[in-house]
């Protein structure tokens, strides 16, 4: 059954969602990898409002996407009042290349599991 598409989510956006969900992204960061995938820096409310995420759903898939190095921060400071300065972010690394480093993942894992039954049909 398809998922309700977010409201501040393009279709196009919305089908990468669901095919990085295929592939076993857990869906804030699939939801956070198709916000960013447009390529412009936003910050974590305009992802918010795009994902229909809260944001620590945004903030956990921030640090997943941050520990394999493709998401880049920039603090900047408000212009007027007070309180902490506004995150910006932005995909440094090609949604591409993203894909191709899952698809690399994927074959790992499936070369694995056809090895562990060729070694069970030797077993058996």
């Amino acid at each position: 059954m398809r998922e309700k598409k977010p409201t501040g989510m393009s279709e196009k956006e919305y089908e990468i969602v669901e095919l990085l969900r295929k592939l076993d992204i857990n869906r804030p960061v699939a939801l956070t990898l198709a916000c960013l995938s447009g390529g412009d820096e936003i910050t974590s409310r305009e992802i918010e409002k795009c994902s229909s995420l809260r944001q620590p759903e945004v903030s956990i898939a921030m640090r997943y996407l941050r520990d394999n190095n493709w998401v880049e921060i920039r603090e900047e400071k408000k212009t007027e009042g007070k309180g902490r300065p506004v995150k910006l972010y932005r995909l440094v690394t090609p949604l591409d290349e993203i894909v191709r480093t899952i698809e690399q993942k994927v074959m790992m894992e499936s070369r694995s599991v056809l090895n562990n039954i060729e070694r069970l049909k030797r077993l058996a």
